[in-house]
């Protein structure tokens, strides 16, 4: 997420209508998380379950938080679908997480990942490494995070990029996002879903169809927990939607919200409830149009 203006670029007809159409399919999400409130429980970095649980919250779902074995699979059971976070790693994960992914696997759950700091520490690697086998339906994280993954997986990447990614300095992304593209586009066809790419210009692909989309707020990355909620908010969406949708619906109301709590905000502190009241108060029609001016798609022959 950035603070950069797009800059709109034409593209083919097809392509245009299809940005249209997605733009349509937004503002149906929208209302929809509002009328039905659908429970997302989460298993999510501890620093950051509050600004999580609250960003859910105003969007219209319903939010709860779990890393107990039997209280995450029962919650799944509960829940529309789910969100994981290793931003904070705990001993009982090693029994959490292989459990509660097989759960969502088992009863087709969509479910979203956010590989925080992926390849620090060896229980983080090896859970990251059993989800292969057990794919989140998205994934959501910073360019660092994504290629860390795909090269974790050890996913064939077509029109891979010359320069070596330089990985995550804690949580921390060192790399762009369209230098992780190749990588988000492999990691989409592996879990036949959907990858986020959050950075100076977000990236959002199911490995046919990559969207680039621009706004936001430099004052994101200056609070705990903006791309945490992020993916906490993607889930709620990917209950009612397909996984592109899911993933685009977040980032669009994500840079249209950082985008006017910025106007008013004098720093990081005013920002965070401002951005909450924007969440919040987001009219569904104006965020199609935000998708609109501030997206450009392209579609893989």
């Amino acid at each position: 997420m950035s603070n950069n203006e797009s800059t709109k670029t034409k593209t083919p007809s097809t392509q245009t209508n299809q940005l249209h159409t997605l733009s349509q399919e937004i503002s149906k999400a929208i209302r929809q998380v509002r009328q039905t409130t659908p429970l997302v429980p989460s298993i999510t970095n501890t620093v950051t379950i509050n600004f999580v649980a609250n960003a859910q919250l105003a969007i219209g779902g319903s939010a709860a938080m779990c890393y107990m074995p039997a209280d995450s699979q029962q919650l799944a059971h509960m829940g529309q679908a789910f969100y994981i976070n290793l931003g904070t790693i705990i001993p009982i994960y090693e029994e959490t997480i292989p459990q509660i992914i097989q759960y969502l696997h088992d009863h087709h759950k969509p479910w979203v990942l956010d590989p925080v700091g992926t390849g620090i520490g060896d229980l983080r690697t090896s859970l990251i490494k059993q989800m292969k086998d057990y794919p989140p339906t998205i994934i959501r994280g910073n360019a660092s995070e994504i290629i860390a993954v795909a090269n974790l997986w050890n996913l064939p990447i077509d029109n891979k990029t010359s320069s070596q990614s330089q990985g995550v300095r804690g949580v921390d992304s060192t790399d762009s996002s369209l230098t992780a593209t190749p990588y988000a586009i492999a990691l989409a066809k592996h879990i036949q879903g959907a990858v986020a790419i959050s950075g100076q210009t977000d990236i959002i692909t199911d490995g046919q169809t990559t969207i680039q989309c621009t706004g936001g707020s430099p004052l994101f990355t200056k609070v705990t927990g903006s791309g945490c909620s992020l993916g906490g908010v993607i889930a709620v969406y990917a209950a009612v939607t397909n996984p592109l949708l899911a993933a685009l619906t977040g980032t669009t109301l994500y840079n249209y919200a950082g985008h006017e709590a910025h106007q008013r905000a004098k720093g990081p502190g005013s920002f965070q409830p401002l951005f909450l009241d924007a969440l919040y108060t987001a009219d569904a029609n104006t965020l199609a149009k935000y998708c609109l001016e501030h997206s450009t798609i392209s579609i893989a022959r």
